[in-house]
């Protein structure tokens, strides 16, 4: 196995030194003043300078960063327009639940609106918000991939908030 070459910790503080500065104007216009969004990208631009140190010769360097840092702002733009809208679960404590009764009617609600979903779709709920485990976990516990397992989410969580409108209970 071939490895590539990695620049020195020199070399990229001396990058950071000379460009980071000039880079983070540049994206912070590209994204609309977001400083923290603007800061991704220029730890993400100096990373791919670390792993690609052959292309940071002579006078190319700057450019290079640039066309980088330009490149990552779309590509996070294009992917953030591709991915469904997230579908916030519905709060429970959100909902009013006076007394004892209350709270045990809404969780048989809750219970009863999680049956009328395809099983697949119950897993990944039951897994993420019922166990607690984060995406990857849940993707391994149930083989599936990381992808897999946020689209189900979303569509479930989708599809959960309808059949509970449905059946009369409102956030």
């Amino acid at each position: 196995m071939r490895t590539r070459p990695v620049a020195d910790e020199e070399l990229l503080r001396s990058l950071y030194d000379e460009h980071a500065a000039a880079l983070l104007g540049f994206v912070r216009r590209l994204v609309d003043g977001d400083r923290q969004h603007a800061e991704d990208i220029v730890q993400e631009t100096l990373l791919r300078a670390w792993r690609h140190p052959d292309a940071l010769t002579g006078d190319r360097a700057r450019p290079w960063l640039f066309t980088v840092a330009r490149n990552l702002v779309i590509s996070r733009y294009r992917a953030r327009g591709a991915r469904a809208q997230e579908v916030p679960l519905l709060a429970v404590d959100t909902l009013v639940a006076d007394d004892e009764l209350d709270r045990a009617m809404l969780s048989w609600q809750i219970a009863d609106a999680l049956g009328k979903l395809t099983s697949a779709h119950r897993e990944v709920l039951v897994h993420l918000f019922f166990g607690g485990q984060s995406i990857a976990g849940a993707a391994s516990a149930l083989g599936i991939p990381e992808g897999t397992v946020k689209s189900r989410s979303f569509y479930a969580l989708r599809a959960l908030r309808l059949v509970l409108e449905e059946s009369g209970v409102q956030p």
